[in-house]
């Protein structure tokens, strides 16, 4: 009987051991390299859809800078506790500039072919159409690919680097789009 119970016993802290190890695993992943998030609402429409679920690569921002084109999660400007999916178009010290329905940096045309052609680009109530400004140092300017129908930079300004909580990498949901989040070519 002793041997029985001591058996259980030794089974049991097994079962606690391997548990314990998985859930230190899962926090370790999920505070330092990915983190899931969903699409709530259409901003980033025709690219993303409401309710679709993407993994954040949460390291990649750790070993280097954030790109032109990159999509990334980051702390809504207004209330922290939300967080939101948007393209980032300006990098620190770039001039952007929205003039007739185009976006401009350093006086260029930016090519995105990763919007409809119809697709058209207004000013907001803080970067309007015709204001050329600098993107100020550390910070970053994004905007959702359905512009029209985004709250952004246009509306609220920059994001400070530390408000990015990483790089959109997986989209995982559903899962006939299962796949990487491919950057857009500039």
């Amino acid at each position: 009987m002793k041997r029985l119970i001591k058996k259980i016993g030794g089974l049991f802290l097994d079962i606690i051991e391997t548990v314990v190890l998985a859930l230190a695993i899962f926090v370790i992943i999920y505070l330092f390299l990915l983190q899931p998030h969903q699409v709530r609402g259409n901003s980033m429409y025709p690219n993303f859809h409401n309710n679709e679920y993407l993994l954040t690569d949460k390291l990649s921002y750790r070993l280097g800078e954030p790109g032109r084109g990159d999509v990334v999660v980051f702390k809504a400007p207004k209330n922290k506790e939300y967080d939101y999916i948007k393209r980032i178009i300006g990098l620190p010290g770039e001039e952007i500039e929205i003039r007739s329905g185009k976006l401009y940096i350093n006086d260029k045309l930016l090519d995105e072919s990763y919007l409809p052609a119809e697709y058209t680009t207004s000013g907001g109530s803080f970067w309007r159409e015709g204001l050329e400004a600098p993107v100020p140092k550390g910070q970053y300017f994004v905007m959702g690919d359905n512009r029209s129908h985004s709250s952004d930079s246009r509306e609220w300004g920059t994001v400070p680097l530390e408000n990015i909580i990483g790089k959109a990498w997986l989209r995982y949901w559903p899962f006939n789009k299962l796949g990487l989040v491919r950057e857009a070519k500039y």
